[in-house]
């Protein structure tokens, strides 16, 4: 019975403990940060393939961190990629299902491949979890309002003129 009120404290400060930690999100390894890193400058410098090997790289030095996909799924969309990245941010959510980053991302690939009414149930997700100021509320309005990309297709390019060939 003395110890009753200590034991009652222990675990209660372990309990708060356990608790802070779990819903923090831990920083990569640090070889896996540095990929990280070398894959994002790459993004912004439009080397797509470059940022993929990178993040590709980090993942498997440090398979837990879920910001990996985000990443990736980004990389994937800028690549018009749509589908693998809507993959890529369902691994995201199935990590970690509120998510922001990774709801906004699935909503904006599906309306870019042209699912706006799944991409409109995503909207309503994101803004049930922050409301209509949030930066990922925002971005998925504008990519529904911006509506689907038309895919480049190489069969409808339209060659010059061939001149006919003259014998002799």
């Amino acid at each position: 019975m003395r110890f009753a009120p200590a034991a009652t404290a222990l675990s209660l400060a372990f309990a708060l403990t356990a608790s802070v930690s779990w819903g923090n999100e831990r920083n990569p390894e640090p070889r896996a940060g540095v990929l990280i890193a070398q894959g994002q400058a790459a993004l912004e410098a439009g080397d797509t393939q470059g940022a993929i090997d990178a993040f590709e790289a980090a993942l498997a030095v440090d398979p837990g961190h879920t910001p990996i996909f985000i990443r990736l799924a980004e990389a994937a969309r800028a690549e018009n990629l749509q589908g693998k990245a809507i993959r890529y941010y369902r691994e995201a959510l199935d990590r970690d299902p509120k998510n922001l980053a990774a709801l906004a991302g699935e909503g904006a690939a599906l309306a870019e491949k042209g699912a706006v009414e799944k991409a409109r149930a995503k909207l309503a997700e994101v803004r049930s979890l922050c409301g209509d100021s949030c930066a990922e509320t925002q971005r998925l309005t504008a990519a529904i309002a911006a509506g689907p990309r038309t895919p480049v297709l190489t069969a409808e390019a339209k060659l010059p003129d061939a001149q006919p060939v003259q014998s002799n």
